[in-house]
């Protein structure tokens, strides 16, 4: 089964089914000396975990990171890093009746299609419970991403019908763009703003009705979606390529490979695409002509990058997630001898898959941001690494 891997400096495979012994990532191109600390991936693993709250699936595991390789006295060694957590509550069983069964919008249908045999407990390979192992690789990106002062962030911006609506903090001066949110080189939110929501929506008007609107469509045996917004500051110019290595390209694919995306969008881009060059493009106020280090522009539509290559603003998406298959409802369905059956839901499933998305989107985005990092020459790498040291 090939497609396992990601990136080419920064290169993570994940391994591992949704109810077998273990979920695991092997990370391969960390600089050696990396300081790289277990407890902030078990810290970021506690947010993704399944059993958290009521807003999640009730499988209650405590994903313990354990670190089998590329890791001594604290610091990366330069081989490859393997990180692993055991799967505790698995139920296996839960699924034996679903063997000989599609299920609607699942991949049952297609993993068959594309290899001729499927592991039907939890989904195997196809289930979410793989991206755990992206929230590994994640925080060991992030810890290379510490050193030159980059930072990202993600939260909950729409559940359903609710969305977030909250005036931006002090300092912020909202300009005009489709998604409502200002730009500027810092986070409108803090890190705790966004994890005191049970929903992670930063916003406590909007939480609690997306909150009571999760607990309706679960009792209802329904599910529903939303979206993500990803923001990542203290980026340099500099980072990507204009043709196929474009920095937007491999973020969309990397977004996109997460269970559930259906949607990205860079910076204000879908009302660019209906829009006047004179509404959305972003008016220089200055540049670093010299060194070509940075750039300050009035508005970022562009979402921090241009021709593929960042530009020293801000980046910021968009993640949009449909709502978890699974329901609690009778759906039409065949099985594989293609006889008419009814389904009903079985199994432990989130009633919404966003608030235990925020953590994953920005571990794909830090990944994708150390991969591209890395393919600057060392000498310059080395420079950008000194002079955040010394700021």
């Amino acid at each position: 089964m090939p497609g396992n891997s990601f990136g080419r400096n920064f290169r993570i495979s994940s391994f591992g089914e949704s109810h077998g012994p273990v979920i695991g990532v092997v990370v391969d191109g960390i600089p050696a000396g990396l300081p790289l600390d277990l407890n902030r991936v078990q810290e970021q693993l506690d947010r993704r975990r399944p059993g958290q709250s009521r807003m999640t699936t009730a499988r209650n595991e405590e994903d313990r990171v354990e670190c089998l390789s590329g890791l001594f006295e604290g610091l990366s060694t330069g081989a490859p890093l393997t990180l692993v957590i055991p799967n505790r509550d698995a139920k296996p069983e839960d699924y034996n009746s679903l063997r000989d069964q599609i299920r609607p919008s699942h991949a049952d249908f297609t993993v068959m299609a594309r290899f001729g045999y499927r592991d039907h407990r939890g989904g195997g390979r196809s289930s979410a419970r793989e991206t755990a192992a992206r929230v590994m690789a994640g925080a060991v990106a992030a810890a290379l991403l510490d050193c030159i002062g980059v930072r990202c962030y993600a939260w909950v911006h729409s559940v359903g019908p609710h969305a977030l609506k909250v005036p931006f903090p002090p300092g912020f001066s909202p300009q005009a763009t489709a998604s409502g949110y200002e730009i500027h080189r810092l986070c409108p939110f803090t890190k705790e703003q966004i994890e005191a929501s049970p929903v992670r929506c930063p916003d406590p008007v909007a939480s609690s009705n997306m909150e009571a609107y999760v607990d309706e469509v679960r009792s209802a045996g329904d599910s529903t979606g939303g979206t993500v917004v990803g923001w990542c500051q203290g980026l340099p110019p500099g980072l990507g390529d204009p043709v196929f290595d474009r920095l937007e390209a491999d973020l969309a694919k990397a977004i996109l490979s997460i269970n559930a995306v259906k949607a990205f969008e860079l910076g204000s881009g879908f009302a660019m695409s209906v829009g006047k060059a004179s509404e959305y493009n972003d008016a220089i106020l200055k540049a670093d002509t010299q060194t070509w280090s940075s750039i300050e522009t009035l508005t970022n539509h562009s979402g921090g990058i241009q021709g593929g290559i960042s530009n020293g603003q801000p980046l910021w998406i968009k993640v949009g997630f449909k709502a978890t298959a699974t329901v609690a409802f009778p759906q039409q369905s065949v099985d594989f001898q293609g006889n008419p059956v009814t389904l009903q839901a079985h199994g432990r499933h989130d009633p919404c898959v966003v608030p235990r998305a925020v953590p994953i989107v920005e571990a794909m985005m830090s990944v994708v941001i150390a991969d591209h990092l890395l393919a600057w020459p060392a000498a310059q790498l080395s420079t950008l690494m000194k002079s955040v040291v010394r700021s």
